[in-house]
């Protein structure tokens, strides 16, 4: 089983983490980048928005982008997934950024990883249901691994009520 712990997304918070790696998503049409992406292009100096007028990153739907980030970060790795156009998001796309992302995660040898779930930025997914997913797609993987999931202090309060309620099963 997996297990579940919260920061904010904000840079003083993420120079005090210990963990193996970030996973963060955003939409081909997302300009400027916001929430986490966002915050980790203005770390970096601008250098994500250089790899997206460059070509090297765009957001289209599934693109994978791996990158060791400058001592700037408390990642080793840094892992960007696209999620394409912002319109018809829903949860079949959410399940497939979050199994895709999982996955890389996985590969990367990262078990302590911190998450920003795939459009809790820009609120096309609630806060309850993206946590009650993530759950839901961390137990048919069967992996055991640990998550930090960067979201905001009012989302992080209702994900945080989800996880002390017992689940019925499906939901």
């Amino acid at each position: 089983m997996s297990a579940y712990h919260f920061t904010q997304p904000e840079l003083a918070r993420w120079d005090a983490l210990q963990v193996d790696a970030a996973a963060v998503a955003f939409f081909e049409d997302e300009r400027p980048l916001r929430g986490a992406a966002g915050l980790l292009d203005w770390r970096l100096c601008g250098r994500v928005s250089r790899w997206l007028r460059a070509g090297m990153l765009s957001g289209r739907a599934g693109e994978s982008f791996l990158t060791t980030p400058t001592k700037k970060l408390p990642f080793a790795k840094l892992y960007f997934y696209g999620l394409g156009p912002m319109q018809g998001f829903d949860e079949a796309r959410y399940r497939v950024a979050l199994k895709a992302m999982r996955d890389a995660m996985w590969l990367m040898g990262a078990r302590k990883w911190m998450l920003s779930p795939p459009g809790r930025d820009v609120g096309l997914i609630a806060p309850r249901r993206a946590l009650e997913v993530l759950m839901e797609e961390a137990e048919l993987s069967g992996r055991i691994d640990e998550v930090l999931i960067c979201d905001s202090g009012s989302a992080q309060k209702e994900m945080a009520e989800a996880l002390q309620r017992p689940r019925k099963k499906g939901v």
